[in-house]
């Protein structure tokens, strides 16, 4: 117990390019790190951990996943060597049963995970734990859990989602990330209801209709959002962050809590 109630943040990580390059995302996630109370520990939901079922990484030493191709050999270089947590994994098993996560000991950290981290605790100095996102449940599951999860941040615990509220990259223009107006629209409408804590719609997203439709196509980078949802109580603070819509992802950033 550390006495204090960690706050919950959630990520917009966008390219992998971010995890190394010096822009404003970059500097964003290293001054949040800054200004953060240091956490025991970190439990990390990604986007880029789809599986059937739940699972909790709980080896000792956590490798470093480079999943994507066709980017800069500095890239694939880069080794995050933060420990991992078996204490804090049997912990999390505990409180998501009955949905008892499955202990695991091949993942490692992705990066969702790690490219985020490396800007916030370049160190590598605060263990890491993921949690594997269900990708057969909905979003009330997905909420659910992050609620069942919510003791941890008077454990020390900075529960962290990464991944995007508005991310297509089949609509992705390359050449031209020129905001498209519906990915625009749908970020405001996300951080309008996040910052009056009103969750139904984000939670049931499908009623949201085709602007969320188009905004969260691929539901892996959504979800870890609703983590961070279900973590907040009611009437916490909410600050906003990286607030740029490029083309068709958001790299909008939201901290609850203080």
């Amino acid at each position: 117990m550390t006495g204090a109630r960690m706050p919950v943040v959630f990520l917009g990580h966008g390219s992998p390019m971010n995890a190394i390059e010096d822009n404003a995302f970059h500097r964003g996630w290293a001054d949040l790190g800054a200004r953060l109370p240091r956490p025991r520990a970190v439990l990390c939901i990604s986007a880029h951990w789809e599986t059937q079922g739940v699972g909790v990484t709980a080896m000792e030493q956590p490798r470093t996943i480079h999943d994507f191709f066709g980017f800069p050999q500095a890239l694939f270089d880069v080794r995050y060597s933060a420990p991992g947590n078996p204490a804090l994994a049997r912990r999390v098993s505990e409180l998501l049963a009955p949905h008892r996560p499955a202990l695991d000991m091949s993942w490692g950290l992705d990066h969702g995970s790690w490219g985020v981290l490396i800007a916030m605790y370049p160190r590598a100095d605060v263990p890491v734990v993921q949690l594997s996102l269900d990708m057969t449940k909905d979003g009330a599951y997905h909420y659910e859990l992050g609620r069942a999860l919510k003791p941890l941040r008077d454990e020390g615990v900075l529960i962290l989602g990464s991944g995007n509220i508005v991310h297509n990259l089949r609509l992705f223009d390359w050449r031209k990330p020129q905001q498209l107006d519906w990915a625009v629209r749908f970020d405001a409408v996300a951080k309008q209801r996040i910052a009056a804590g009103d969750h139904g719609d984000l939670i049931d997203f499908e009623r949201l209709g085709e602007d969320a439709a188009l905004s969260i196509n691929s539901r892996e980078h959504y979800l870890p959002l609703l983590y961070v949802l279900g973590a907040a109580e009611e009437g916490e603070p909410v600050s906003l962050f990286n607030e740029t819509v490029m083309s068709s992802i958001s790299m909008t950033s939201v901290v609850i809590g203080s």
